[in-house]
């Protein structure tokens, strides 16, 4: 998959970033950012992207925090029960806005599917 070229989201993934790293989860202005980044994931025609952005601005704006915890690092084995770990929703938010920085690592694409899963399922 390819990374988000237009340089204005970007920006706005940086900013993202930033804003979760020194101020935490800023209800308000991190959705209005991903609001503004959705049409040019769009534009773009990066999907995962799209879907992810739009997914992680409904449920921070219903639940006024991101409450899904970072993907397990271990395969889950068939069968085997899923268990939800403990995550820091800034750590967990900040983690994801990372995986759409550097999507173009297939495990970061893996990893963002498994977000937009756990965001479906919440």
């Amino acid at each position: 998959m390819k990374t988000l070229q237009n340089s204005k989201a970007v920006k706005l993934i940086k900013k993202l970033i930033d804003d979760v790293n020194q101020n935490g989860i800023i209800t308000n202005t991190v959705v209005e950012d991903l609001k503004a980044l959705r049409p040019y994931t769009i534009e773009e025609q990066l999907p995962l992207l799209a879907k992810a952005t739009r997914l992680s601005a409904e449920h921070i704006e219903e639940h006024e925090t991101f409450a899904i915890p970072i993907p397990q690092d271990e395969p889950i084995e068939e069968g085997e029960e899923i268990q939800a770990s403990e995550s820091d929703p800034k750590e967990s938010l900040h983690y994801f806005f990372c995986l759409i920085r550097d999507i173009d690592k297939k495990v970061n694409e893996e990893e963002l599917r498994e977000y937009v899963k756990a965001l479906n399922e919440y």
